[in-house]
């Protein structure tokens, strides 16, 4: 049987030593094929229905949306440690910068919104 014939069901058996490839979706992308690991998510039904809208909607499986969600919200992770952001803020906090006292730097603020007007 061909893999475009098969039943649009079964996972993958390849890591149980079967030779038998077999897709999520006869639509799946075939690199799933090289995939090894399984995420499995409990969402509630209107959350659900709401992620495969959006799939729809982006002419995708939800596990491709999902996929694809997950790599951007890495992406938009820093890179860099925490650790690392810390000793930034403090290199710059021991440098001496002109300031005023808070009153008058709240004074300065509420005559800019003054001067200027509502925007």
């Amino acid at each position: 049987m061909t893999l475009a014939a098969r039943p649009a069901v079964a996972v993958l058996n390849w890591a149980a030593g079967r030779s038998e490839r077999r897709l999520t979706h006869q639509d799946e992308s075939t690199r799933l094929l090289l995939m090894s690991k399984r995420l499995q998510v409990l969402l509630e039904e209107p959350e659900l229905r709401e992620i495969q809208r959006l799939a729809r909607r982006e002419r995708m499986t939800v596990a491709e949306w999902v996929r694809q969600t997950l790599r951007a919200a890495r992406r938009r992770e820093p890179l860099k440690d925490t650790g690392r952001k810390l000793e930034v803020v403090r290199a710059a906090a021991r440098h001496a910068y002109p300031v005023g006292s808070i009153e008058e730097i709240l004074a300065q603020i509420e005559r800019g919104y003054v001067e200027e007007g509502p925007r």
